[in-house]
């Protein structure tokens, strides 16, 4: 799992899907508009991963990995004792011996490495929370939209917050 996405995914449903296909390694891919920012990843229609173009210059699809993996253990005895990059030097290398596998991420996905792109994965987050938990928002006076705030916090009189905020614990509004 790379540490810089915000998703929802059905990791039984994926781990399933690994196992039917016996694969050696799944990846996660989700569709994008703009595919030229990311790796994408070219397969066959039953989800066969061939190649992957790294920030295409040329359109060749628009599914991009989306960095979650599911590895069977002889992942491991492909990579050498040395400095070593899993997805330019291992997942190739699966790919062209046909082990590897494509599944397709049906929700919200955002690479947050950036800050103006954590703000937008905060959204996504806090919209599908609304949509599946709402119980779990902050409600009443004060509160527009969609708000996640740990119960520890102290709003003070007058306080307006909103749409689509995280506060978290032991924080004084």
């Amino acid at each position: 799992l790379n540490s810089d996405v915000i998703c929802e995914f059905p990791l039984e449903e994926l781990l399933a899907f690994h196992r039917e296909r016996e694969a050696e390694a799944t990846i996660f891919v989700t569709r994008v508009e703009e595919p030229s920012k990311f790796g994408v990843v070219v397969t066959t229609e039953s989800g066969q991963v061939q190649r992957f173009v790294e920030k295409p210059k040329e359109y060749v699809g628009n599914r991009i990995n989306a960095g979650i993996y599911v590895l069977s253990n002889s992942v491991l005895d492909r990579i050498e004792p040395k400095p070593t990059s899993i997805e330019k030097e291992i997942f190739p290398s699966i790919a062209k011996d046909g082990r590897m596998f494509a599944f397709d991420l049906k929700g919200f996905w955002q690479d947050v490495g950036q800050p103006k792109d954590f703000i937008t994965g905060s959204a996504y987050y806090l919209t599908h929370l609304d949509e599946t938990e709402p119980a779990s928002l902050a409600h009443g006076p004060g509160i527009v939209g969609r708000v996640l705030m740990d119960e520890s916090v102290k709003l003070g009189d007058g306080c307006l917050i909103g749409l689509n905020v995280t506060i978290g614990a032991n924080c004084v509004i």
